[in-house]
């Protein structure tokens, strides 16, 4: 997989990148990641990316001159970027989840569009194929969303995690939050592991585990419960 990142904060992206899983990932040539200045793409002296909305009103608005050169230029030849898919992160979009992050990590090539400003010009909208929100709140701009795109898709590029079998039963993958977990010691400050983790019988403990994923998902999130049995009668 390969990820072209365009932004006008590069700096931003060196302490998320180069640790953890995302530097594995590159590491073992299973993803390419490039981040580009997209002043880059500016024909004036000054290296303008904004500009004042027409019909005025408050904040400057990214330019669309500067994003189109840029998808001219890293996406290539047209009939060779049918892998390609260009993501816009901007608070109109879709929202991000897991079911997202499954269709996204099947492409080829990601070019992520990081906002800015006030917004976009809206022809930019034209040049992309997705938009993407990952929450219903207000950040600074879209790096950040960037990031989170990037993590929850690289994990899920074949061979990037070591054991493939951990994917199955994290919360949000199977449309439920994950059951509890515990580790030794057996017993800390008078609270003690569930004697079924430590019964040795597979079965029992799959059960219970399917068991307190529901019911956490139902205490917590009743609304993912409801998705799945829309989702299941449709």
């Amino acid at each position: 997989m390969k990820i072209d990142i365009l932004t006008l904060f590069p700096e931003m992206f060196k302490g998320v990148f180069d640790e953890s899983m995302v530097k594995i990932a590159v590491q073992k040539g299973l993803t390419e990641i490039n981040v580009h200045n997209l002043r880059k793409w500016t024909l004036d002296r000054h290296r303008t990316v904004d500009d004042k909305p027409y019909g005025g009103g408050p904040g400057m608005v990214m330019k669309v001159e500067p994003v189109d050169k840029a998808l001219l230029e890293i996406k290539g030849d047209p009939e060779q970027d049918a892998g390609t898919r260009v993501v816009l992160l901007t608070p109109q979009g879709r929202k991000f989840d897991q079911r997202t992050a499954r269709e996204i990590s099947g492409c080829e090539h990601i070019i992520a569009i990081c906002g800015h400003y006030e917004g976009f010009d809206e022809r930019i909208r034209d040049l992309v194929d997705m938009e993407i929100s990952i929450g219903d709140y207000i950040l600074t701009c879209g790096e950040i969303p960037a990031m989170v795109l990037c993590d929850a898709v690289i994990r899920l590029v074949p061979g990037v995690l070591g054991d493939e079998e951990c994917l199955l039963d994290e919360s949000f993958e199977n449309g439920m939050l994950e059951y509890p977990q515990y580790t030794r010691p057996a017993v800390y400050k008078d609270k003690s592991v569930p004697e079924v983790l430590m019964c040795g019988d597979p079965k029992k403990i799959d059960k219970w585990r399917k068991e307190e994923a529901v019911k956490r998902t139902r205490q917590r999130r009743p609304d993912l419960l409801e998705k799945n049995t829309d989702t299941h009668r449709s």
